[in-house]
């Protein structure tokens, strides 16, 4: 006489890697339905900027902290020397600064102070302001990911526009220059 046959179980672990695919799936498509699905968000956008605490990069003294409370919209540049991107965007930033009259403060990124200098000397120097970020304090408190990364501030010091990555003409014309029209 033979065992009777117990019935299997249905085991829920096999839907798991269902489950998983199907989780997976659903976060890609709701990342993709961002209007920019190449911009970085950034919880600072609308929020006072963060302080910055400059660290002398030229032979004048550097301000304590830069203000960024000043009625004027300006920039907020992050760069390094040793950063490519960061030198194809220098000729750009050169022709805002001098062209547009556009304020920027540059925010030179763990790098060698000779080599810094040795770069604003070769690309061009379109900063109002500049200060070394020795130990990446700054960088860490304004949530940059990388360099070069651009911050477009009003006039009351808030964070209208985070931007990761070089500034091309295309960038500045269809992401920044509407903003800065838009602040004054």
């Amino acid at each position: 006489m033979t065992p009777p046959e117990t019935p299997r179980k249905f085991n829920p672990f096999l839907l798991l890697p269902l489950a998983v695919t199907l989780g997976l799936g659903v976060m890609a498509y709701v990342s993709l339905q961002r209007d920019d699905p190449n911009g970085l968000p950034s919880e600072f956008i609308g929020r006072a900027a963060p302080s910055i605490n400059l660290t002398d990069l030229r032979d004048d003294p550097a301000p304590e902290d830069a203000d960024l409370r000043t009625g004027a919209v300006q920039l907020v540049n992050f760069w390094a020397s040793w950063c490519g991107p960061c030198r194809a965007e220098a000729p750009l930033l050169e022709q805002m600064a001098s062209e547009m009259d556009i304020s920027i403060i540059g925010i030179n990124y763990k790098d060698q102070p000779e080599q810094a200098k040795s770069f604003l000397a070769q690309y061009g120097d379109p900063f109002v302001s500049i200060g070394a970020d020795f130990t990446g304090r700054n960088a860490i408190e304004w949530g940059v990911t990388g360099v070069p990364e651009t911050f477009v501030i009003d006039g009351n010091g808030t964070i209208l526009l985070r931007y990761s990555g070089p500034i091309t003409s295309s960038v500045l014309q269809k992401r920044i220059l509407p903003l800065l029209g838009r602040a004054e």
